[in-house]
């Protein structure tokens, strides 16, 4: 096969696993900056192009899209699906994704275990929205932010309406979560290929910290999921439309809640705390559903 792999930087962990992963495989391998693409749109031979040229053929394409590029990465992607190109994510999916609160909402829809979350624009509403959640401690997060970043704990209610009249102020857009405090500062990163959950992780934050993500310092060891949570985490990315996620985890007393579903999940540490060859994972799945033009959406959505 010919794969192609979207990545804005070809040295990343995930990228050169994916790569060295696919060739051991037998596979051909292109690692294509998106933001390096630009698209020819037309009824009958649409096409993408980068340093004036078309790029190959391929069989499948490989997203490894940043946050901070979604808008242009999934209108790349969707191209490569209107050219019959079998994307691993579709790009309706990770578009899907993305937005947090659409996100929640559809998990909410198909009754998944999630915090306890509120959303308002007005300073006026913010008394209800903190009784909505439980009050403080509670969690505000930026509906843009990624690892971590944009991520506050209130401890009091005094600091909540603080911290939210100044992110109104700034036009951001927020939510409020009840804050999980069974849960000790660590999440289960599921990482989902399919219907199966391959491996799965326990991270633990750093002490006086609350965000587990690796990238914050956060300790990532192996995890034995329980049936339920396995469910959750096969479920979330289901009602997503990933093939391939990484699904977020708190335990808490009232069973398994989902707090994201990251359509571009890391390979460096889920791999090391594990010990599981997640790349080689993937790439057997391709080759076992590559359907060329197979993309449900067609490049639609």
């Amino acid at each position: 096969m010919h794969i192609a792999i979207m990545s804005r930087n070809k040295n990343l962990y995930s990228t050169n696993r994916l790569k060295e992963a696919a060739e051991a495989r037998g596979h051909e391998v292109k690692v294509i900056d998106p933001l390096k693409c630009y698209m020819n749109i037309n009824m009958t031979s649409p096409s993408i192009h980068m340093k004036g040229e078309d790029l190959p053929k391929f069989d499948a394409v490989i997203p490894r899209i940043g946050a901070s590029v979604t808008f242009y990465g999934t209108a790349v992607l969707r191209q490569f699906e209107m050219m019959g190109v079998h994307p691993l994510n579709e790009s309706v999916a990770i578009t899907r994704s993305r937005d947090k609160l659409r996100s929640l909402q559809l998990l909410s829809r198909k009754n998944i275990g999630l915090p306890v979350t509120g959303f308002a624009n007005k300073p006026a509403d913010i008394p209800d929205l903190l009784d909505m959640v439980g009050g403080a401690p509670c969690v505000i997060k930026l509906l843009e932010g990624t690892q971590g970043i944009g991520v506050v704990l209130a401890e009091t209610r005094k600091a909540a309406e603080s911290v939210i009249e100044a992110f109104m102020g700034l036009k951001a857009n927020i939510m409020v979560q009840e804050y999980i405090a069974e849960a000790g500062g660590a999440d289960i990163r599921c990482f989902v290929i399919g219907d199966k959950v391959i491996a799965a992780m326990r991270r633990q934050a750093l002490p006086g910290e609350f965000r587990s993500n690796l990238h914050r310092g956060g300790s990532a060891t192996i995890v034995k999921l329980t049936p339920e949570e396995r469910s959750t985490a096969l479920r979330a990315a289901k009602t997503m439309g990933l093939n391939v996620a990484g699904v977020d985890i708190l335990r808490s007393k009232h069973g398994p809640l989902v707090m994201e579903v990251n359509s571009s999940p890391g390979l460096e540490g889920i791999e090391k705390a594990t010990g599981i060859d997640v790349a080689d994972k993937i790439i057997q799945f391709i080759e076992k559903n590559l359907k060329k033009g197979s993309a449900k959406t067609k490049g639609n959505g």
